[in-house]
């Protein structure tokens, strides 16, 4: 089965080359026989990337360790779903599942049905299957996912202990769909450069490939916070880790992506900031792959370093220098259709909402990437930490924030400050009345004080606008509220799908408001009857206990809790021990409620007397974070959702085209 998928990959070759030739040529002699025959090349190009990607599952699931991929990342006391999830474990078969996924990508792409995209499909296509062919490369030279082992073994090593959560299911392959995903509206983007056609039109083609992208590099970010938080150990959810910053620098300037195709597609303004954020956002995809396999910055997320980190590097050079060639060459297809009218508009709003958005990016940016310039420069490799992170982008955070709220009372083209504050009067007297309350409860913290406040405004506002709205509906129409409520939805999906996500992003602040300057911990070592106590609670260790099933021995505390003197339960810290694993992980025991989560780490114990040694953390409000992100995820999914009514008007309108002329 590993020739099968070695020739498959092989054979890719063919087909992407021939893909891009026949695509290049249907587009200088306008001859159909060469589109549609390119056209059948990418339906294939998928088909033969399946065939690699089942033949490398089958290697991990039977434990065909005369492969080097399969003797790496599996074994065969590991579960069944692990096996399958070492498929992107490692480097050489997580680059095989991005060239699956951008194949896939490529053929629904190229085989579209969309009316207005059938102008720009050759060029797309062919940018999309350049970029196959780089992966294509990199997977039959230097990480081949079947080069066989040179060693003769009977038994693998294993996938890494902390990859063997559920987590590794969806947090990489939702990040890997949001990662490629953008590869689409940048092709686009290029496309219609080329074609010197940069109006709105490329623009609504890939609406919905840019955020599906964005809400799946978002779901991603999300399970990878999760993850993180109950499986490391170390009490936390987000380090600014360089690979963490990675994912966060293309969801960054995809949401000005997102907010700057909305002028452009209403306004024919910000041209040239569309396509240059979704040039930027793709670029920072593939320097997030780059990140992940370069070996430069350590990272508990990065594979193992290699001459990979080249090769991407120099992809990124190329990508960096035919995109600003193409960009320049035909800036004078970008120049706006509109002017700004006024500083106090909705699309100055947007500007500075994409401006506040990049230079988030860029500070995130430049200290990931600092201790390398450091190191070039001085020969010392000065690390940037959280504190600086924190200090430059929370401010940039609150700033958003408030503008999310003053955003949705601003009128296109012109508006007047006596007419947003009349709008804003209500929420702001409320704001300043709650931040008086607060004050006087003990939050004297002006930085608190205000991402508290701002975030309690946006709420407000959204509130608002659908009281406003359902009662304009209800006076209209005679609908009962409910009812008007749903139609709101089904009438005008994005702007109140866009609503609910932005009360998401409100619950997300409020918790990590919450979570990151108001968390206590304590550190204890307990004999069997101690009680350790934080705050309201009351934990009672009882004794250790220990599972061994053959493939992991797990070790775990027991502890009574009681919250204000009343028992709610018991929680067991663990350690796992795998039979291959390097070492263990920790698996923490969290009580979650609304109001904060008790979050309990088993750090260690004393074989002798049975001692134990355990970390106990309060963080106030962190539920709201993950409810915020799945809030966010719906609202996403509402705005995606397709409008049947407005389906059945457009088909209309083309049948009586076709009929009448």
């Amino acid at each position: 089965m590993g020739e099968v998928g070695r020739l498959a990959l092989l054979f890719s070759i063919v087909i992407v080359v021939y893909g891009i030739v026949s695509h290049l040529m249907a587009i200088r002699t306008k001859d159909i026989r060469w589109l549609k025959s390119a056209k059948t090349s990418v339906l294939i190009l998928p088909l033969v990337t399946t065939m690699a990607s089942g033949s490398l599952i089958y290697l991990l699931v039977t434990g065909d360790f005369k492969y080097d991929y399969v003797a790496l990342y599996s074994s065969t006391d590991m579960a069944l779903f692990y096996k399958v999830t070492a498929f992107w474990g490692g480097n050489a078969g997580s680059l095989l599942l991005w060239l699956w996924i951008l194949s896939i990508y490529t053929a629904l792409v190229t085989w579209s049905k969309h009316k207005d995209s059938n102008q720009f499909l050759p060029w797309v296509s062919t940018i999309l299957l350049l970029i196959n062919a780089f992966f294509i490369l990199i997977l039959n030279t230097i990480e081949q996912p079947f080069a066989l082992n040179p060693e003769k073994m009977t038994e693998g090593n294993g996938l890494n202990s902390l990859l063997q959560n559920p987590g590794m299911a969806v947090h990489p392959i939702t990040l890997y769909l949001g990662y490629i995903g953008f590869a689409v509206p940048f092709a686009y983007g290029m496309a219609a450069l080329l074609l010197k056609k940069a109006d709105a039109v490329w623009v609504k083609v890939t609406r919905k490939w840019t955020l599906v992208s964005w809400l799946f590099l978002s779901m991603g970010i999300l399970f990878g916070s999760q993850w993180a938080y109950v499986e490391l150990g170390w009490g936390g959810y987000w380090t600014w880790d360089p690979v963490e910053n990675a994912s966060l620098l293309p969801w960054l300037t995809a949401t000005a992506l997102l907010h700057s195709t909305m002028v452009q597609e209403r306004k024919g303004m910000l041209k040239g900031w569309t396509m240059t954020l979704v040039t930027l956002t793709f670029i920072l995809t593939i320097f997030g792959t780059f990140l992940t396999r370069s070996g430069l910055l350590w990272s508990v997320h990065a594979f193992a370093n290699g001459p990979i980190g080249a090769y991407f590097l120099a992809f990124i050079g190329v990508i960096l220098v035919g995109s600003i060639w193409n960009i320049t060459a035909n800036w004078s297809v970008l120049k706006s259709d509109a002017q700004f009218e006024s500083y106090i508009s909705k699309e100055s709003s947007f500007l500075v909402n994409n401006l506040l958005l990049i230079t988030s990016a860029f500070t995130v940016f430049w200290g990931t990437i600092y201790p390398v310039v450091s190191e070039a420069v001085t020969g010392t490799k000065v690390m940037v930490g959280a504190p600086y992170f924190n200090k430059v982008n929370v401010p940039i955070f609150l700033a958003l924030i408030i503008l999310m709220g003053v955003g949705p009372v601003v009128a296109w083209k012109r508006s007047s400050a006596k007419a947003i504050f009349r709008n804003l009067s209500y929420p702001l007297i409320i704001t300043v009345l709650l931040a008086l309350a607060l004050f006087s409860v003990g939050i004297t913290n002006w930085m608190t004080l205000l991402s508290l406040s701002s975030t309690s405004f946006v709420a407000m506002i959204i509130f608002l606008e659908f009281a406003k709205a359902v009662q304009a509906r209800v006076k209209v129409t005679g609908e009962s509220p409910v009812r008007s409520f749903i139609m709101l939805f089904v009438k005008n999906r994005r702007r109140y799908g866009g609503y609910i996500a932005h009360f998401g992003v409100v619950l997300i602040a409020i918790g990590l408001t919450g979570a990151s300057n108001y968390s206590v911990d304590i550190q204890r070592g307990l004999n069997e009857g101690d009680t350790v106590e934080l705050g309201k609670y009351s934990l009672q260790y009882r004794g250790l206990g220990e599972i061994n099933n053959g493939v992991k021995q797990t070790v775990f505390a027991e502890l009574l809790v009681e919250k204000n003197g009343e028992k709610i339960g018991v929680v067991q810290p663990e350690k796992v021990f795998y039979t291959n694993g390097n070492q263990p992980t920790t698996e923490v025991s969290v009580v979650s409620s609304l109001q904060e989560d008790l979050y309990v780490i088993l750090n260690g114990w004393s074989e002798d007397n049975g001692k134990v040694f355990v970390q106990v953390k309060v963080f106030p409000l962190m539920s709201w974070t993950w409810a915020g992100g799945y809030v966010l995820i719906f609202g996403t999914l509402i705005s995606l959702w397709p409008d049947r009514s407005a389906n059945r008007r457009r088909r209309q309108i083309q049948t009586e085209s076709m009929l009448y002329g």
